[in-house]
This record gives C-alpha cells, sequence and structure tokens, in this order.
C-alpha cells in the first residue's frame, strides 16, 4: 500500500498509539495510527520487518481500528510467515550489489571506509575501521552508489525523451520501487542497486518515462519500450525476486 507524505502544515493531524494483537498464539505489536487523509481502514504488513500497521481516516474510526485488525488476523498471520530473515550488514554476511552477492569483509584502513574487492573468488565488499562501524558504513556505501546510478540512469533516459525531473530522491520505501509525482519529483528506492542492472535501468526508464505521460496507456509502455529492451525480463525479476531485497534490513541506521 502506497503510503502518502502528509504536507507539513498537516502533521498535527497524524497521531499513532500501540497496541498487541494475538496472532497465532502470540503477542505482535501493531501501529495504530490516525491520518486524515486516508479514505478507509487499511492494514499494512512491512515486508521487510513485519511491522503492522493499522491506518485510521478519524479519530472514531481510530477506536475501532484494533477491532479491524483481528478481523484481518488470518490475512496478517499469512503476510508475517512471508517475512524473511532479515539480514544485517555485519562481517561475513553476504548482501548483492548490482545482482552478484558479496560477502562483507574487514579491509585494512584506506582512503575510503567501504570499497569493493575482486581480487579473490567470491567478490568482497571490505569496510575498514572498528567492526560496530560496519552496519553504518555499509548502508552509507550502497546509498551512494544507488544515488550515483540512479542519477546517471535519470540523466541519460531523461535526454533521450527531452525531458527534465524537477528532483530525484533516494529513500526506501516498503511497496514501490519507485514513483514520478505531478510535480516531476522522482523517488526511487536504494535497494535497486542490489538489483541485477537491468532492473534499475527498467525502473529508471518507467519512471522517466511518466515525465511525458502520467499514466499506464498503451503509448506509455511504447514508450518505456523505445527507452529499454525486453522490459518483461525486469518486470518478472521485481515479480518473483522483488521481495527478498527487503530482507537485507539494516538496523539503528537511517
Amino acid at each position: 500500500m502506497r503510503a502518502v507524505r502528509p504536507r507539513k502544515a498537516d502533521k498535527r493531524r497524524d497521531m499513532a498509539r500501540r497496541a498487541l494483537l494475538r496472532i497465532d498464539g502470540k503477542s505482535v505489536e501493531v501501529t495504530l495510527q490516525l491520518n486524515r487523509r486516508a479514505r478507509r481502514l487499511i492494514v499494512k504488513v512491512h515486508p521487510s520487518t513485519g511491522e503492522v500497521t493499522v491506518v485510521a481516516p478519524s479519530r472514531s474510526s481510530l477506536t475501532e481500528a484494533l477491532d479491524f485488525a483481528r478481523t484481518e488476523s488470518d490475512w496478517i498471520s499469512r503476510r508475517l510467515k512471508n517475512v524473511p530473515r532479515p539480514v544485517e550488514f555485519e562481517l561475513g554476511e553476504r548482501i548483492p550489489l548490482r545482482g552478484e552477492m558479496h560477502v562483507i569483509r574487514r579491509g585494512e584502513t584506506r582512503k575510503s571506509p567501504v570499497w569493493v574487492d575482486r581480487t579473490e573468488e567470491e567478490p568482497i565488499i571490505r569496510v575498514s575501521g572498528w567492526g560496530e562501524h560496519t552496519e553504518r558504513r555499509v548502508f552509507d556505501f550502497l546509498k551512494r552508489e544507488a544515488r550515483k546510478s540512479l542519477d546517471q540512469h535519470v540523466m541519460h533516459y531523461a535526454e533521450m525523451i527531452g525531458v527534465r525531473p524537477k528532483r530525484i530522491t533516494v529513500r526506501d520505501t516498503a511497496t514501490r520501487w519507485g514513483s514520478c509525482s505531478s510535480g516531476r519529483i522522482l523517488s526511487f528506492s536504494w535497494r535497486l542497486i542490489m538489483a541485477p542492472p537491468f532492473v534499475l535501468d527498467y525502473v529508471v526508464a518507467h519512471e522517466v518515462a511518466h515525465l511525458r505521460e502520467m499514466n499506464h496507456a498503451p503509448r506509455f509502455w511504447r514508450l518505456v519500450d523505445s527507452m529499454v529492451e525486453n522490459r518483461e525480463r525486469a518486470q518478472r525479476w521485481l515479480a518473483q525476486h522483488g521481495t527478498t531485497l527487503h530482507r537485507y534490513a539494516p538496523r539503528g541506521v537511517e
């Protein structure tokens, strides 16, 4: 479910409460959130963390939110069973980078705190410094690599079809790999840097095409097909493997 970012003037309308819900004999924490822009009660389960949220459109419906979540307990249970074991960015863990698995190892101190080492049989992400800094440094490295690749691809496709975005943002979105707002702002998930290059390539082309065609009509898809080859391949990959990227969940970093 797409989350709508509230306007600054409306921040006071949002509030959240926490409650416990019994799912499969276990207590599951549920966040009850008021958002006046919502049209109805909505239950969401984050595909990476398993966090359960119920969004309510009014204060009166907020009191009904937990009861509503109970009616959806079977659906919540199925979603929670599909949440993969999280993989943290720690020494010895394996994480994908551009579709290829890399193991995180410690490296000798150098100018760059993180770098890719291909001198051994298995690709390595080397991290210098103390172990407690590994997670933050790997996370920052992946976001920098994502930003660099996304910026380059956006500029390439924007020039190809004669458009220009107002801004490019890189975030950690739960359900959308990319989006294009009516204000010509492109937003992408940093996790795309973990997918094969042809996947990032397609997602960028898709969102850049929206700068010209803000729809999914046949003319839009013809435009996308003129920009990338075999978009169906990327779509299949995302459908089959996209959710697995959410298992790589750095803890305590934003």
